[in-house]
């Protein structure tokens, strides 16, 4: 056989391909399982040793010249293919770059982060704890047995089940259990944070059956409301970013403190607007509630198993939904849950605005 003009038909044939497919259809037709030259290879079984030994070499070389001509043409075609492309393909550098998708971190998020940076910074650590709690922790370890009537002011969702102590299962109303609990973990000094979820039926443009909370809890010897109150004036200040917070507190009612108050801080009118800072009592303005705070009730105490003549403490409790809405001047907590993308672009913030501090806790996206 005529090797040479067999691999001169081939590599002719290759070096005339145009396009990748016709040149994919000769690889198979030259070196496919049923391909000629794979054909001649099967033949080398059948000669004798001698035969083998002429024969051989030349076949194998027939194939290696047919095997880099197709590696090479593919090789040309992809370049060229490659160069009409980036030619058809021209980017105008004055044209604006488009804009690149990108989520925003929601109000709730970014203003939860705000208050652990904050108190953080006072010597707080984060606590957390179960969202479905057991009446126990949720009410008697908090100074409210069956019969007290603080229940009634929760419009709690309980669960059909009782648990394994045939406790009544709930949605927890405050974050105020995981004091509890981590008193009964840790003991006693204590300064913590816990903010989370907490569900009441209720549902108005302030309310909503499920939203955000944070509490505080200072457990320690010779803490007083002094304590508390510089505490609360410190965060306002960091939290809105103004040294012209003023803070007042009312007595109130709450069965897991003793004595209570609601703190109240000032706002000033401009244009019919109300602008958190300035004291009321010097012009135009008023006071706004804005958390129920007090001293640690000594029942509470003696539930975490720790002796109310030795340890005393004070505990805070601040709807988050609320501050962001005072600081972000948002009108309707409904709208917190819409995931409407507009109102998200609107406040959002970008993911990159972390609140630090040094770099300030509320600058907007």
């Amino acid at each position: 056989m005529d090797y040479a003009a067999t691999g001169q038909e081939a590599l002719s044939r290759i070096a005339e391909a145009s396009d990748l497919d016709t040149l994919e259809a000769l690889r198979v037709e030259f070196l496919g399982k049923q391909g000629s030259i794979s054909g001649l290879l099967k033949t080398l079984g059948k000669l004798d040793p001698e035969a083998r030994k002429v024969e051989g070499p030349k076949i194998h070389g027939l194939r290696e010249s047919v095997s880099d001509a197709l590696a090479a043409r593919k090789d040309a075609l992809e370049t060229a293919a490659l160069d009409a492309r980036l030619a058809d393909e021209t980017i105008d550098l004055s044209l604006p770059a488009p804009e690149a998708p990108r989520g925003t971190v929601h109000p709730i998020s970014q203003v939860m982060d705000e208050i652990a940076e904050i108190f953080a910074d006072l010597g707080f650590s984060v606590a957390t704890g179960p969202e479905i709690e057991d009446d126990w922790h949720n009410f008697t370890a908090l100074n409210m047995p069956e019969s007290h009537p603080a229940r009634a002011m929760h419009d709690t969702f309980y669960f059909p089940d009782r648990d394994a102590q045939n406790r009544e299962m709930l949605l927890r109303t405050h974050t105020s259990p995981v004091q509890m609990r981590t008193m009964l973990q840790q003991g006693a000094p204590l300064r913590i944070i816990a903010p989370g979820r907490v569900y009441r039926s209720d549902s108005d443009a302030t309310h909503t059956p499920m939203f955000h909370q944070v509490e505080g809890l200072v457990i320690d010897k010779q803490v007083h409301l002094g304590h508390l109150k510089w505490t609360l004036e410190t965060f306002l200040k960091a939290f809105f970013e103004r040294e012209d917070i003023v803070l007042r507190l009312r007595p109130s009612y709450f069965p897991f403190t003793e004595p209570s108050v609601e703190a109240d801080i000032g706002f000033t009118l401009i244009d019919g607007k109300r602008v958190i800072g300035g004291d009321p009592s010097k012009g135009e303005g008023g006071w706004m509630e804005v958390l129920g705070s007090g001293m640690v009730n000594r029942r509470v105490i003696e539930f975490a198993g720790l002796d109310p003549n030795e340890w005393q403490g004070f505990a805070f409790g601040i709807g988050i939904d609320r501050l962001a809405m005072l600081k972000y001047g948002m009108d309707d907590l409904r709208a917190f849950f819409d995931g409407d993308v507009r109102w998200l672009s609107h406040y959002g913030f970008s993911a990159l605005d972390v609140p630090t501090l040094s770099g300030g806790v509320g600058t907007p996206a």
